[in-house]
C-alpha cells in the first residue's frame, strides 16, 4: 500500500440540521463563529479562522425520518480552546445562555487523566460538542501561506 500524501487536518465538518436558525444561532453565539458562504436558505457555512462548518437545513421531507432516531453513530466534535481558564469561560457563557440557545449541558467541566479539561454542550438537535484544552494540540498556532 502507498503513503498517502500528508494533509493539513481535519478542520472542516459538516452538519445535517432540523432548525437551521436555531443552530446557527448556537455555534455563532457561543464559538464565535463567522459566515463565510449562505448560497441558499438551507445552507451556512462558517470559519473560526483555521477551520471551516456547514449547516445544512434537513428537508421537510425527511424530517420525520431523522425525528424517529434514538441515537447517532457520530459521538462528538471538539473546538480546541487555548488553556483551561477559556474553557470555564466558554462554560459560564453555555449556562447563561443555554436555555436561549437550546444548548443542554452534557457533562461539566473535568480534568481528564491525560491533562486535559473539557466540557460537553449539545447543540439543538443534539449534536454533542467538546470544548477541549488539550495540552498537546491547544498550543500550536495555524498561520496561512502566502
Amino acid at each position: 500500500m502507498a503513503t498517502p500524501p500528508p494533509h493539513r487536518g481535519l478542520r472542516h465538518l459538516a452538519l445535517r440540521v432540523t432548525d437551521l436558525k436555531k443552530s446557527r444561532a448556537f455555534y455563532e453565539r457561543l464559538f464565535g463563529m463567522k459566515v463565510v458562504w449562505e448560497p441558499d436558505p438551507d445552507n451556512v457555512y462558517f470559519s473560526s479562522g483555521c477551520d471551516n462548518l456547514a449547516l445544512h437545513q434537513i428537508s421537510q421531507a425527511e424530517l420525520a425520518d431523522y425525528h424517529q432516531r434514538r441515537s447517532q453513530f457520530l459521538d462528538h466534535v471538539g473546538v480546541i480552546m487555548e488553556n483551561p481558564a477559556a474553557v470555564d469561560e466558554l462554560y459560564a457563557l453555555v449556562v447563561g445562555e443555554a436555555a436561549e440557545l437550546e444548548a443542554t449541558i452534557v457533562k461539566p467541566p473535568k480534568q481528564h487523566r491525560d491533562g486535559s479539561y473539557s466540557f460537553y454542550v449539545a447543540d439543538p438537535d443534539g449534536n454533542v460538542v467538546q470544548v477541549l484544552y488539550e495540552p498537546t494540540i491547544s498550543p500550536l498556532e495555524f498561520t496561512r501561506k502566502t
